[in-house]
């Protein structure tokens, strides 16, 4: 299974990132969507799993969890928008780790790419995309590939898109 992981597209969406996912079978969103037409674009390109962030109105988070808690290949995974990051989770993540046990944590919110190993949390791998969009203060606009097969996590890519405001 191939996915395609994104976070803080903030209403804009690169037209290279369809073309980085092309490929993918799924494309997760990390919230702070920005605009249903994003969520639209996405959902009418390939199937989207998607939580809402801080930014994010009405109409998204009718359409979007906070939170969401699925398996993929075997492994179960936790997305949010505002998780913290290892080993400094804000408090509802860290309290529902214990419970959650997922695999992989996926988050978005600081607009800072991080993927590492969280030691304290059974090897659980943390993801953060980074930011998508053209807004924060990120300088450089990422995206993340990776692919899932049978309780394994495989060919992770990070993709620059370019700088913040191009």
């Amino acid at each position: 299974m191939k996915i395609g992981l994104l976070s803080d597209t903030h209403g804009y969406l690169d037209e290279k990132t369809l073309s980085y996912f092309e490929d993918c079978d799924e494309i997760w969103h990390a919230g702070d969507i920005g605009t249903i037409e994003v969520v639209d674009q996405l959902e009418s390109f390939k199937p989207l799993r998607a939580v809402y962030g801080n930014i994010d109105g009405h109409q998204i988070r009718v359409r979007c969890p906070e939170h969401a808690h699925f398996q993929a290949e075997g492994l179960r995974i936790w997305m949010t928008h505002i998780g913290g990051t290892p080993p400094r989770y804000n408090k509802a993540i860290k309290k529902g780790l214990s419970a959650a046990r997922p695999d992989i944590l996926i988050c978005g919110h600081s607009h800072i790419l991080k993927i590492m190993t969280d030691k304290e949390n059974s090897g659980m791998l943390f993801i953060n995309p980074g930011a998508a969009g053209r807004h924060g203060f990120h300088k450089v606009r990422t995206i993340v590939r990776f692919e899932l097969t049978a309780r394994r996590i495989h060919n992770m890519q990070v993709v620059e898109l370019g700088k913040r405001g191009a």
